[in-house]
C-alpha cells in the first residue's frame, strides 16, 4: 500500500519538480562541509579502504577535453598478468567517494582491475560550468575511461566492461551501444535520465506541462546570456525533510544528507544542478539503440521496492539477448548504493568473469 502511494505522487510530479528530484536520489548526523579541514575533504570517501586492494588517484582527459578524475583499485597479489576491467560511474549527482567507489573497490576485492570516476562538470573531473550533466558527454565519459584502462600495463584491454548505477546507467548502455571495445554491462538502481526529464514518472507528462517547461528553460537562457553565467536551481535535497515527502525521496535524502553517504563534492549532498540541466536529455533519448550492444551481454539489477524498478524492467524488454533482468527481493533504489548485503556483488562477479574472458 505503502508503494502505491508513492507511485501516485511521483506520478502527479511536474516536471519543475522532477528536475530536482531526480538528481537526488537524522539531521542530528548530518555532516556539513564547513566542519571538515581540507585534507579530510580531499580524502573523504564514505566507506573504509580495503586491505585486499591499492586505490589509487588517477586522471585522464575525454574526446572533449576535459579532465576527468579517478580512482583506480587493483587488487594487491594479483601477479604480473593483465586483468579483466570495470569502468564504474554513478549514481546520478554523485562522486566516486560515494557509490562509485564502493562498487569499484569490492568488485577489485574480487579480482578485477576497477575505475570509479567523477563525470565530466561534477567532484574533482574539469568542465565549467559546474553541476552541468550531459548525455553526450557523460556517455563519451565512460569511453574515455575504457580509454585509460586500455592503455593501462595492469589491464588486458581485450577484457574491459563498465557498471552504471542510477541515472550513470543509462548513459553506460548508451556507451556499450555504440563502443565496442565494451564487452559487457551491468546496471543497478538504472534511471533512463532522459525519458523522466522528458516524459515524467511513468510517462506522465502532458504535452502541455512539457511545452510548459520547455518554454521557462528556453527563456531561463536570456537570464543566463545577460548575467554571463549559468543559474543554479533549488538544492537537490533539503536540508532537512517536512515529513510529507514521498518515501524514495526519504530514502535519498538518508543516504546523501546524512553520514552514511554524505560526501561535500557530491551535487546531491551539498548543490543543486543548473536551471537549464535537462534541456539536452528533453531530445536526446538514451536508449535508442540499446539493441546495438547485442552479442554482448546485459545484466539489469534492480529492487522490489524501488520506485525506479520500471526503468530496468523496460530496458530489459527493449534490449537484445544475451541479457538477463535481477530484481532483489524487498530491496529499495538507494539499497542498491551502499548495502553490501543487498547488493548482489557475488552476481556480478560472475557476470563479469563469465563475459570477460
Amino acid at each position: 500500500m505503502k508503494q502505491n502511494k508513492n507511485i501516485g505522487k511521483m506520478k502527479k510530479m511536474g516536471l519543475a519538480a522532477i528536475a530536482l528530484l531526480v538528481a537526488a536520489g537524522s539531521a542530528a548526523a548530518q555532516i556539513t562541509s564547513e566542519k571538515m579541514s581540507k585534507t579530510e575533504k580531499n580524502q573523504h570517501y564514505t566507506f573504509e579502504l580495503s586491505d585486499k586492494v591499492t586505490r589509487q588517484k588517477v586522471s585522464f582527459k575525454n574526446r572533449y577535453g576535459i579532465t576527468l578524475s579517478g580512482d583506480l583499485y587493483l587488487p594487491k597479489n594479483s601477479g604480473n598478468e593483465p586483468l579483466a576491467a570495470i569502468a564504474i560511474s554513478g549514481p546520478f549527482g554523485a562522486v566516486k567517494e560515494q557509490s562509485s567507489g564502493l562498487y569499484a573497490q569490492t568488485m577489485a576485492e574480487r579480482g578485477f582491475a576497477t575505475l570509479a570516476f567523477d563525470p565530466s562538470y561534477t567532484g574533482e573531473s574539469g568542465g565549467e560550468p559546474r553541476n552541468l550533466s550531459s548525455p553526450e558527454i557523460n556517455t563519451e565519459d565512460f569511453s574515455a575511461a575504457v580509454d585509460y584502462m586500455g592503455l593501462n600495463k595492469a589491464v588486458n584491454r581485450e577484457r574491459i566492461g563498465i557498471i552504471g548505477i542510477c541515472g550513470f546507467a543509462g548513459m553506460g548502455l548508451n556507451a556499450a551501444a555504440v563502443d565496442q571495445r565494451i564487452k559487457a554491462v551491468a546496471t543497478t538502481s538504472m534511471y533512463d535520465m532522459s525519458r523522466v526529464m522528458a516524459q515524467g514518472y511513468y510517462d506522465k507528462t502532458t504535452p502541455e506541462e512539457r511545452s510548459k517547461a520547455l518554454t521557462q528553460m528556453s527563456n531561463q537562457r536570456w537570464v543566463d546570456a545577460k548575467n554571463g553565467k549559468p543559474a543554479a536551481g533549488p538544492r537537490n535535497l533539503p536540508e532537512k525533510l517536512q515529513g510529507n515527502e514521498p518515501e524514495f525521496v526519504v530514502n535519498y535524502f538518508n543516504y546523501y544528507r546524512t553520514a552514511r553517504g554524505f560526501h561535500e563534492r557530491s551535487v546531491n549532498s551539498n548543490g543543486a544542478w543548473l536551471i537549464t540541466n535537462p534541456l539536452s536529455f528533453m531530445n536526446m533519448p538514451l536508449l535508442t539503440y540499446i539493441k546495438d550492444i547485442s552479442p554482448r551481454p546485459v545484466l539489469l539489477i534492480a529492487g522490489e521496492r524501488a520506485h525506479s524498478r520500471y526503468f530496468s524492467e523496460d530496458a530489459y524488454k527493449s534490449a537484445a539477448e544475451p541479457k538477463e533482468l535481477v530484481i532483489i527481493p524487498n530491496a529499495t533504489h538507494v539499497d542498491l548504493y551502499d548495502q553490501v548485503n543487498v547488493i548482489p556483488f557475488d552476481k556480478l562477479e560472475t557476470f563479469f568473469k563469465t563475459n570477460l574472458k
